[in-house]
């Protein structure tokens, strides 16, 4: 690391800053500190794909929320597919998740009510 800073400032007096490699060469130098976090730290990513790629259909479900017919709506499908996201998350069937909870729901008392979120549940069979 400290030679490859070396030789980007030794660069960075020669080129010109407004030239191609110029402003590469001074992004580089701007990002140093972020530069020097990734490469010390083993265990952070150098991007975000594994967040993108979790979102996305939260993404494409905002489209589908124009269509929800109400706000109300819109908004209950926000909060399945938040559940239905926390599901997969958790390694939880989405489906057998759901078919338990709106079984047992109605005599389930409110003070264990967080028993049925994805993360705490287990089915009783």
């Amino acid at each position: 690391m400290a030679k490859w800073w070396a030789r980007m400032e030794t660069q960075s007096a020669i080129i010109i800053p407004k030239s191609k490699l110029g402003k590469a060469l001074t992004y580089t130098i701007n990002q140093w500190h972020k530069i020097q976090t990734i490469v010390s730290n083993g265990s952070l990513e150098l991007d975000n794909n594994l967040i993108e790629n979790s979102i996305r259909p939260l993404a494409l479900g905002r489209k589908n929320y124009l269509f929800a017919g109400a706000h109300s709506g819109a908004e209950r499908i926000a909060i399945m597919y938040s559940m239905f996201a926390t599901c997969k998350k958790n390694n939880v069937n989405p489906y057998l998740w759901l078919k338990d909870v709106l079984t047992r729901l109605p005599s389930q008392s409110i003070q264990n009510l967080d028993e049925l979120l994805p993360a705490n549940w287990v089915t009783k069979e």
